[in-house]
């Protein structure tokens, strides 16, 4: 019995199921580069090398342990279109008695699996993804009957399954959540330690050689590319982090500076999401800094809260919504994306910088994709498909498995509440708060009106103009109602017409 054993290419982890009981003298890997999967949205250059990068040097890894590698690099030539093409090109090398797989990330390439077994009418073994903490059962049993969905009763008890910042049956510090202490205003005078760079090798240079040749039109360059390729560099990434960026984390998680792409933030979760880094190994590092009074506790657990409770609960809320999911739109939002989402070419200039570090990184954090990107997204009225196609483009980290929830539901809202109790919407006190961006801009952060003003100002007003009837019973939305109903008419109709 010979077994063709597939490892997808957000799969890099010598723990992946589907190499559990590898027989070395007889079972097959496969690992393919796929044209269908650079292209089915245009990738970020830096994504795309990063992904490749990391898939040639899993494999070089696995041949020196001993297992058979078959391999098929992106021959521009002629290109392998898809997965199954490269089972078919395996199989007529070298036959095998069953396929293993292990489940993939995404429901567009379950579908392609699923079907597997008609194809090449072997046994297709599709086995569960041990790497994440909750598994599908699970989360379905977490889920069943509750009225709403919230991740911070999710995360509880994770905490609880895991005994992570747990003393006895109770969190750490008397609370299970710090966000509050994790809102400070950034000083442009902050210091801010670089994050992780690695020189690319001769095998990364053949890489960004190859994509640089063959995507010319996709977003970004590959020059300055500095990211960790195996396990050994991400590690030693996560360590850079939880030493120099990690204390500071908690308090300016949510701030902004212009020049500043990388802040506190632990540029991890490309490496977690394709198998470099595994989530226990990074929370128990965490952990230890708590312990060893290296962090305090406010920064730690907002870090872990990220891994053990947002991660895991975006992807359940997926497996369980999909397929539908992908095209929720509570708003009904139908304007097209605007350019300056691709090329930075606009005078606001919260926009230009985090589209601009976008361009130049593949990376942007969290509160510049929520209330930035996002937020404009939101109150314009965009529509989210064209929304999730940009975001899963262009960030290395971007797997729709945590894309789209974290689109569909936190940033625009298009699923009407069941991922967050409210639209993550905002003028621009917020952005002026939150960073020193409104300093160097174009337009007036406290106008509310008129050409000067601020665009998110009148956007965010209108958008709670127009979307009354959808809005008005959240109770976490009807204070600004009243704000806007006790404005003079005048002012509303400037709103209107700004808009």
């Amino acid at each position: 019995m010979s077994a063709l054993r597939i490892i997808l290419g957000d799969q890099l982890s010598e723990q992946i199921s589907s190499l559990n009981g590898t027989v070395l003298e007889t079972d097959v890997i496969l690992m393919c580069e796929v044209m269908a999967e650079t292209t089915y949205v245009k990738h970020h250059k830096k994504k795309i090398a990063f992904i490749f990068s990391a898939m040639r040097h899993f494999a070089e890894n696995l041949r020196s342990k001993g297992y058979q590698v078959e391999y098929f690099q992106l021959d521009i030539e002629t290109p392998l279109r898809s997965f199954t093409q490269a089972i078919e090109k395996a199989l007529a090398v070298r036959a095998a008695d069953h396929i293993i797989v292990t489940e993939p990330g995404e429901y567009r390439v379950l579908t392609e699996l699923e079907c597997w077994t008609e194809i090449f009418e072997l046994p297709v073994f599709i086995r569960p993804d041990t790497r994440f903490l909750c598994d599908h059962a699970e989360f379905e049993s977490w889920s069943y009957g509750r009225k709403s969905l919230r991740m911070e009763y999710f995360y509880r008890e994770m905490r609880k399954k895991y005994s992570v910042l747990m003393e006895d049956d109770q969190p750490v510090g008397g609370q299970w959540n710090f966000d509050s202490d994790n809102r400070k205003s950034p000083q442009p005078t902050l210091e801010v330690p670089d994050t992780y760079y690695n020189a690319p090798d001769a095998v990364t240079q053949k890489v960004l050689d190859l994509v640089e040749a063959q995507f010319p039109n996709h977003m970004g360059d590959t020059s300055q590319f500095h990211f960790a390729v195996t396990a050994v560099e991400a590690k030693a990434a996560l360590k850079k982090f939880i030493e120099e960026r990690l204390p500071y984390f908690g308090d300016f998680q949510d701030a902004m500076i212009q020049g500043q792409p990388w802040m506190y933030h632990a540029h991890i979760g490309l490496y977690l999401n394709v198998g470099l880094l595994l989530p226990l190994d990074c929370i128990a590092a965490a952990e230890q800094a708590y312990r060893s009074q290296k962090a305090p506790l406010n920064a730690v657990e907002g870090f872990i809260r990220q891994i053990l409770g947002w991660r895991e609960f975006v992807r359940g809320i997926y497996w369980q919504k999909m397929p539908d999911y992908s095209a929720l739109n509570f708003f009904e939002g139908d304007r097209d994306l605007p350019g300056f989402y691709w090329d930075a070419d606009t005078k606001m200039n919260c926009l230009h910088q985090s589209v601009t570090e976008t361009i130049e990184n593949a990376y942007a954090h969290h509160i510049q994709r929520l209330m930035v990107l996002g937020n404009f997204a939101l109150l314009a009225g965009i529509d989210p498909r064209q929304v999730n196609d940009w975001f899963l483009s262009v960030y290395a980290d971007a797997f729709e498995w945590v894309e789209l929830p974290n689109v569909t539901g936190m940033a625009l809202f298009a699923d009407g509440g069941l991922l967050a109790s409210k639209p993550y919407a905002s003028g621009g006190t917020y952005i002026n708060k939150m960073s020193n961006y409104c300093k160097g801009c174009s337009y007036k952060v406290n106008q509310k009106s008129g050409p000067d003003a601020c665009p998110f100002n009148y956007l965010y007003w209108d958008f709670l103009d127009r979307n009354r009837e959808k809005l008005g019973n959240n109770h976490r939305v009807g204070m600004m109602y009243k704000v806007y109903d006790r404005m003079a008419d005048d002012k509303k109709q400037a709103i209107y017409y700004d808009s």
